[in-house]
């Protein structure tokens, strides 16, 4: 947990700003890094490595980075994944490791199709 106070003019919002992007999934230098990832990314990265949580009426905050996250629009289900790209990293190791990370909800995909296949009553959300 991170604890600080804010300055008086700041709201909790502000806080929450002022961490994103992330740099355990940006990198560093931060600026830098997210201009190599805008020009090397073929797609935004939405709500991977954003954040989900509350801003209570009380002013406390609580998040958590989006990482291990699916989306799912139109019968489409999308998720994205990476790895920490560093001097000695090996490309096809990093390859690798995004389909290591990505494993579990790919196969929460796969048992949801072959339930719905076996008439088991699963539905979209949507």
């Amino acid at each position: 947990n991170v604890e600080g106070e804010l300055r008086p003019e700041l709201r909790g919002v502000d806080a929450l700003r002022a961490c994103f992007p992330a740099g355990t999934v940006s990198g560093a230098p931060k600026i830098r890094a997210m201009e190599i990832i805008a020009e090397l990314e073929r797609d935004r990265r939405g709500p991977y490595s954003g954040a989900v949580g509350y801003l209570g009426f009380d002013g406390a905050l609580d998040t958590a980075i989006t990482l291990r996250t699916m989306v799912v629009k139109d019968g489409v289900v999308s998720m994205q994944a990476g790895g920490g790209v560093v001097a000695d990293s090996r490309p096809a190791d990093e390859y690798d490791e995004c389909f290591h990370k990505l494993g579990a909800a790919l196969r929460a995909v796969e048992l949801a199709e072959e339930l719905t296949n076996a008439g088991c009553g699963v539905r979209s959300a949507e």
